[in-house]
């Protein structure tokens, strides 16, 4: 597979939203992981922001995996294979 500016594109913008805004869960809407989004979000909305940490920790985590990536195993895994968490 030739290296595609979309999927560069999503994988930099779902990496860098995980690190900056993981808490939140929108490196999961820009993957189109909309279930898991909203459980990222309520989580760490409903809990008053108590595991907001533990969530912004997980979507550190993802966003590092997902810039570690090459384009081509992103796609496989991400948007090929829709594997929703890590």
């Amino acid at each position: 597979m030739t290296s595609n500016p979309d999927i560069s594109g999503k994988k930099i913008a779902a990496g860098i939203c995980g690190i900056l805004l993981g808490a939140l869960g929108i490196h999961k809407f820009v993957l189109g992981y909309n279930t898991e989004g909203l459980i990222m979000l309520l989580v760490s909305l409903l809990t008053c922001g108590l595991l907001a940490p533990v969530i912004a920790i997980i979507g550190l985590i993802e966003g590092i995996i997902y810039l570690t990536k090459s384009d081509e195993e992103f796609y496989r895994t991400y948007i090929a294979g829709k594997k929703g968490w890590f």
